[in-house]
């Protein structure tokens, strides 16, 4: 497994890892067919179906990494990066999103019963950033 893999294993475990830990329940990891990608399928504790890209970064110096309450008040807290370094959002682009979505349409009509009829389904990204010392995780819900 090269580098850039074992990274984006390691990232999506954590990713589950916090899933489980906001009362998301995981359906599915690494869900793969000719017409797209889905790193994580959960459904949200207010049991809507919630399809999770995952970008994780590894961040070399952990002073590199201040951290601070993000907007989702998840307990990992969120990431300023100095300006030089790449923040893992930086990773979606039009074109990834693009993809997404029709992956996440795509498997939503393959999958109706997994649909409450009140609420409809939504993206969601993780944004990992790993330091030898912690793992800081900004989570956008509905992107």
């Amino acid at each position: 497994m090269t580098q850039k893999a074992e990274l984006g294993k390691s990232g999506e475990d954590l990713a589950c890892r916090y899933l489980v830990d906001k009362g998301y329940k995981i359906l599915e990891r690494n869900f793969r067919k000719p017409w797209g990608e889905l790193d994580i399928i959960a459904k949200s504790p207010e049991k809507i179906l919630v399809f999770v890209e995952v970008k994780t970064v590894r961040q070399s110096s952990p002073q590199a990494v201040r951290q601070f309450g993000n907007q989702s008040g998840n307990g990992f807290g969120g990431a300023k990066l100095p300006d030089s370094g790449i923040e893992p959002e930086m990773q979606m682009t039009a074109a990834k999103i693009k993809k997404l979505k029709r992956a996440a349409t795509l498997y939503a009509g393959h999958y109706p019963e997994l649909i409450d009829d009140r609420q409809s389904w939504r993206i969601d990204l993780l944004a990992l950033t790993i330091n030898e010392k912690d793992c800081v995780i900004k989570h956008y819900e509905n992107i």
